[in-house]
């Protein structure tokens, strides 16, 4: 479908790299007008330039929400109105292999980025949503939000918190008119994951351990590809336009099939099962 969003203003959180700039493109192929969100000010004005006319920047730290509330006045006021709302800008914090190695010193920033911009974003988009006929509201949570892991305890909390947010929201804002939905990403490849994951290495290494952790990713998903920040976009594309006019309070996991379970190993259960059958 051609010009889903025509006529539509979106904002996008987290919008001068990966997932958040890989959906603001999308939106703009579609015909809306973005404001896009960061705290990296030179790359998201090179962003926009890139976008062309439609783009605006607006630098934010979602953890304040005194800016997250004059992000959402800004975006009205500079286009006239506002009808989706794209929660995406996030931080990984700390990794500890066991929890008696960690010491929490980065949770209120984690919960704050990841939870609260969520929970501001959301209402203030609502707000003003409720009063002009509606809109969607779109926050990203992770599969580390719906599977329990043994490292960044604080992540993994946030997330599972957006995904329990979002369905109270969704069903207080739906007499109002305003839909509220979650994507849950998982082995999507951006910039955060490498940071987390082999930022810690000398430079020469962190390409092969990198690729080394991909291929183990990639070996427990049903679906044998890498995902991309398209693949985020087309959800969230759906989530914004009309098709999903009927949607609300709903989790998508976009994961190559990662939390429906790894794929069966060769032989297996099935395999013993044939020959205790034969015996």
């Amino acid at each position: 479908m051609a010009n889903e969003l025509n006529g539509k203003v979106a904002v996008v959180t987290g919008g001068s790299s990966g997932i958040g700039l890989g959906v603001a493109q999308h939106f703009m192929a579609e015909g809306a007008r973005v404001m896009i969100a960061d705290l990296d000010q030179l790359q998201g004005e090179a962003v926009v330039a890139s976008l062309g006319e439609g783009a605006v920047f607006h630098r934010t730290d979602v953890a304040d929400p005194d800016q997250v509330t004059d992000l959402v006045r800004s975006a009205v006021e500079h286009f006239g109105g506002l009808h989706v709302m794209f929660n995406n800008a996030g931080v990984a914090g700390a990794r500890h292999a066991h929890i008696f190695d960690d010491d929490f010193a980065d949770f209120h920033r984690v919960m704050a980025v990841n939870l609260l911009g969520v929970m501001v974003g959301t209402r203030e988009a609502a707000r003003h949503m409720a009063t002009a006929g509606g809109g969607s509201v779109i926050n990203i949570s992770s599969i580390g939000g719906m599977q329990a892991a043994p490292s960044q305890w604080a992540y993994h909390l946030s997330k599972s918190s957006v995904i329990m947010f979002t369905k109270a929201a969704a069903i207080g804002l739906g007499q109002h008119g305003v839909r509220v939905n979650c994507i849950a990403p998982g082995n999507i490849e951006t910039p955060i994951l490498e940071q987390t994951m082999v930022a810690h290495l000398p430079e020469e290494e962190r390409a092969e351990t990198m690729q080394r952790i991909r291929d183990y990713i990639l070996s427990q998903q049903p679906l044998k590809r890498q995902g991309t920040t398209d693949d985020i976009a087309e959800a969230a594309l759906y989530f914004a336009g009309d098709r999903s006019s009927y949607v609300t309070g709903t989790i998508l996991p976009v994961d190559g099939g990662l939390v429906a379970g790894p794929p069966a190993r060769t032989g297996g259960i099935e395999q013993l099962r044939s020959g205790r059958d034969k015996g």
